[in-house]
């Protein structure tokens, strides 16, 4: 990672605040659910064996759980046998029995007996029983231990998607143009990192467990329904294409709801982000109001949002649980009847009723499972409108350049720079830097001046292939920056900008970061060049004082003074100094300045300022407006010439007009 300069304002498209409405988000519509969800599992295509194997065990144990309502209904018949057989006479065989109860008037009865397994005078057989409840139990015991083994199987694969999918946006983030970042909101960007991701994870750890099991379960228990009773089972079928419509109605509403959710998830954190940064800012011009007010606002949409996601997907389940209350009574009352007609045995109803609930329990999970599905999708298409975004250009695996600076012995030498006829901006609509020619040789120190909105800025990003030109050619060392690999081009280039940014860990980690493997010897030369071991023998652990990711636990100019340090490490053969200076008081700037003069030695340097009195011994003062060079030559010649450069110095002396 490494500090990214700031453009000029006034030029450069403007950038959304952090927060506001106007944060990017992915333009979602309800049709894109089932592009985005075939998406989402095709990530589970390089793990087809492992998925594989967690389904052939959950089926395992769905359908040693399908077989244990049915062992069930045969220990019921046990039980329900013996009680009629115990009222029945001893001694008689059984159709004697029935043929008794006949004659007895008592037909109905006798017709249940006759679908019974009853011996006339014989009680509960306790020993079949007993038999009867162990294979239950083991059955049961089995599944468990199974859907243990798929669920741990399961875990594994999904987060190995998702470590997968994490990697990728990392990487995807760091190819990504800096035009991306300049007109994306950072909170929203992160909350796509985070949060989405997150959200992913769970919806898809959640549902896809759930939807394997209940896919399996349907199928088995349909299959033991089948066996049982072929009426009953297609009458508890006709619940599924009554189930399927009211989910999809249910889903379709919820859908963007789900969007404009994360949406507002994203938007919020990036406001949140947005106050957290600027606290201090908050504080002394008493916007706290202000601030309040956005976001409640923004939490409000958040509320709405969220609360008709849930309330459409939380209809599905209740709506799917009515259907199978529908069913379960027209199954009872029809099982009851052929009891009673002696057709079917009450350990079959019994089990048949328990798989009626079971058959419509995995649809109710499937309904439930919209509201997660739906998040976790929406959620899937913010990623995947970050991986879809365009990136910049490959670099040639053997960039011409790199081999023409490998003869020429000059990758970490010279330092000529050559504009030849540049031209660049930011949009068609706003030209800003038009046939730009400037030369730069090495050794030389070249101030870049000129009112905000110039150009200046973006003459050192173009320089670092930021930003690709429209027209004309860059050339370092007489070699065309576009056909050098941008490592190749910023490893020869040293930075230092206004905003001093530094990472969490310790102050010699990050003098290191320009030169990671640099010695201890190196970083201390490093550190005395730019005089942060004036300071840092004051602070309580020296070198090794941790920096928070603020750096607040030490001031700004120290913190200029550590990246100035970071770029001295690195030994650049061309410097760029933006504005490196402003934050340090007068006497560290002078001193800086010596020290700069030291690492200028046969390096070119551009030096970006305001403060035109810091760049008097500049060897050459480009004077910018308007993305043109308007003036060059030396502090005294531009004064004598008195022309935009003078009018430029002599501003910053004059009075404020009354």
């Amino acid at each position: 990672m490494s500090d990214r300069a700031s453009t000029d304002n006034v030029q450069r498209p403007m950038m959304p605040r952090m927060g506001a409405a106007a944060a990017a988000a992915p333009a979602s519509k309800p049709d894109n659910l089932w592009p985005s969800m075939k998406r989402l599992v095709g990530r589970l295509r390089p793990h087809r064996l492992a998925v594989s194997v967690v389904i052939g065990v959950a089926a395992i144990s769905v359908v040693l759980t399908s077989l244990a309502p049915r062992m069930l209904g045969q220990g019921t018949n046990v039980i329900f046998d013996g009680i009629v057989g115990k009222q029945l006479p001893a001694g008689l065989s059984k159709e004697e029995a029935i043929a008794a109860l006949r004659a007895d008037g008592q037909n109905t009865f006798a017709d249940m007996v006759s679908g019974m397994n009853v011996v006339p005078g014989v009680g509960v057989d306790f020993g079949a029983l007993a038999r009867v409840l162990a294979i239950v139990l083991a059955l049961y015991v089995g599944s468990a231990l199974l859907m243990w083994l798929s669920a741990f199987l399961l875990n594994i694969v999904v987060q190995g998607v998702v470590r997968n999918l994490r990697a990728e946006v990392e990487r995807k983030i760091h190819r990504l143009p800096l035009r991306y970042f300049d007109s994306h909101s950072r909170g929203d960007l992160l909350s796509r990192v985070t949060n989405d991701i997150d959200n992913v994870s769970q919806s898809v750890q959640q549902t896809l467990s759930q939807l394997i099991v209940s896919v399996m379960t349907v199928i088995s228990i349909f299959v033991m329904m089948m066996v049982i009773s072929p009426l009953l089972a297609l009458i508890a079928v006709l619940t599924v294409p009554l189930s399927v419509v009211v989910t999809a109605l249910i889903a379709k509403r919820s859908k963007p709801h789900f969007m404009a959710q994360w949406k507002s998830t994203g938007e919020l954190n990036g406001q949140v982000e947005e106050a957290y940064t600027g606290h201090e800012l908050v504080a002394v011009f008493g916007r706290s109001r202000e601030v309040e007010a956005r976001f409640q606002e923004k939490n409000e949409e958040l509320y709405q949002s969220s609360f008709r996601a849930q309330f459409f997907s939380g209809l599905i389940m209740p709506a799917i649980m009515f259907l199978g209350n529908l069913n379960f009574v027209v199954i009872a009352v029809i099982g009851g009847m052929r009891v009673a007609s002696g057709t079917m045995s009450l350990g079959d109803v019994q089990a048949f009723i328990q798989y009626s609930r079971q058959f419509t329990q995995p649809l109710t999970q499937i309904g439930s499972m919209a509201n997660l599905v739906q998040s976790g999708v929406a959620s899937a298409e913010r990623v995947f409108a970050v991986l879809d975004e365009e990136e910049e250009d490959e670099d040639l695996v053997e960039a011409p350049g790199r081999a023409l600076l490998r003869e020429s012995g000059l990758a970490k030498a010279g330092g000529r720079v050559e504009f030849s006829d540049v031209s660049f901006s930011y949009s068609e609509e706003t030209p800003l830097i038009e046939n730009l020619s400037l030369v730069a040789e090495p050794g030389q120190m070249v101030a870049i001046v000129g009112p905000t909105g110039a150009g200046k800025t973006t003459l050192v990003n173009l320089v670092l292939r930021f930003y690709d030109l429209d027209g004309g050619k860059i050339l370092v060392d007489g070699v065309d920056i576009a056909e050098m690999s941008r490592d190749d081009l910023r490893s020869r280039v040293g930075m230092v900008l206004q905003d001093a940014w530094l990472f969490g860990g310790t102050i010699r980690e990050n003098i290191a970061y320009g030169h990671p493997d640099a010695t201890e010897e190196e970083i201390l030369a490093a550190a005395r060049m730019s005089y942060v071991d004036r300071f840092v023998h004051s602070l309580p652990n020296g070198y090794d004082t941790v920096i928070d990711e603020e750096g607040s636990n030490i001031s700004a100019g120290e913190k200029q003074l550590i990246t100035i340090a970071r770029a001295f490490i690195a030994q650049p053969s061309l410097l760029i100094l933006d504005e490196a200076t402003s934050s340090v008081d007068t006497r560290t700037e002078l001193l800086v300045q010596h020290a700069s003069a030291v690492l200028r030695s046969d390096r070119t340097s551009f030096v970006i300022a305001h403060r035109l009195s810091t760049i008097r011994d500049a060897d050459v003062i480009v004077v910018m407006e308007d993305g043109r060079i308007v003036e060059q030559g030396s502090h005294e010649d531009l004064l004598l010439a008195g022309g935009a450069y003078y009018r430029l110095y002599n501003s910053q002396f004059a009075g404020a007009d009354v």
